[in-house]
């Protein structure tokens, strides 16, 4: 009965979600909407990960769901119908990311009520990590600030490679005049990055086999690692433009450092970070076994004389 019940809620979801227009400008479906907004102007073009990254969650927390016996409780239908009511008031508004912000409520509530509290809160952070793909309102203001300290770290990194930068505002030249003077605009801010890094970095530490307080040192992480990150990759642009060529520097490797530069070295330091938490470096964990067992598979020592025969 559970699992019809459980088919029927997930049709009706669909249809409100997918096929019932209202939001935006358009009058498109809750989720037409979401798809829309992943786009250049707010910084979510990766936002279509999330989705994904909740579903190997899910995954990775069925060993457990499955050992857990499903008990229908009626305290679930509490927070099915505050989502429930969220999603009113998101229609009613207009306002997508409320129908959205709804999603996980309804979700972790139905899963309560169908099968109980337990299996609710190991799906809970799969769920609430949807959250990740609604566009936050207003937080690309935070862009002037990462662009302004960009171009500072840009300077000081640039300084320490020998190469002297005249800094006005955000913009950056060269004190030797060999190549023009650009511009730390608001993609190179590292606004994308810091959002793309904090989803991985928080399933990251979702998934990992740390305690809490390591899991939330590895999630806060991503902040500090996305402005490195990002320092270093406009560093080297100018330190190519110095020395390479500054055309390459300022259309070939602009485009393509973030993908070839930023992310490898941000996921380097994820890993290192994770081998520092855990009391071990993954890298050499092989190696270390490998040492474990040549020590098991020594020669016996002598016998003791006293043993009986």
């Amino acid at each position: 009965m559970s699992y019809a019940s459980a088919a029927i809620a997930l049709a009706l979801l669909a249809w409100f979600y997918c096929f019932q227009p209202g939001f935006g400008r358009e009058h498109w479906s809750a989720f037409a909407w979401l798809i829309s907004s992943w786009n250049g102007e707010t910084d979510y073009e990766h936002a279509w990960m999330v989705p994904i990254l909740s579903a190997v969650m899910l995954v990775h927390a069925w060993k457990s769901i499955r050992d857990v016996p499903g008990k229908q409780d009626m305290r679930g239908l509490a927070m099915l119908a505050f989502g429930a009511l969220l999603y009113v008031v998101s229609f009613r508004t207009l306002q997508g990311r409320i129908a959205i912000g709804a999603l996980p409520f309804i979700l972790t509530g139905g899963v309560w009520f169908l099968y109980g509290g337990k299996i609710a809160r190991l799906c809970a952070f799969p769920f609430f990590f949807l959250w990740m793909m609604i566009p936050l309102p207003g937080f690309q203001q935070a862009t002037v600030g990462l662009q302004l300290l960009a171009t500072q770290a840009a300077h000081w990194g640039a300084g320490l490679f020998g190469v002297q930068t005249i800094v006005e505002g955000t913009n950056i030249s060269s004190a030797s005049g060999n190549w023009d003077t650009y511009s730390i605009a608001g993609g190179c801010s590292g606004i994308r990055s810091l959002m793309a890094l904090i989803m991985i970095s928080t399933a990251w530490a979702y998934l990992a086999p740390l305690a809490m307080w390591k899991k939330i040192v590895l999630a806060c992480s991503a902040v500090p690692l996305a402005i490195v990150g990002n320092a270093f990759r406009v560093t080297s642009i100018f330190v190519l433009a110095e020395y390479v060529n500054p055309a390459f520097a300022s259309k070939t490797w602009h485009d393509w450092s973030g993908l070839l530069f930023f992310f490898p070295m941000t996921l380097v330091l994820l890993t290192l970070l994770h081998g520092v938490l855990a009391g071990e470096f993954p890298l050499l964990k092989r190696r270390r076994s490998r040492v474990m067992r040549i020590r098991q598979t020594s020669p016996d020592q002598p016998s003791d004389p006293f043993s009986e025969s």
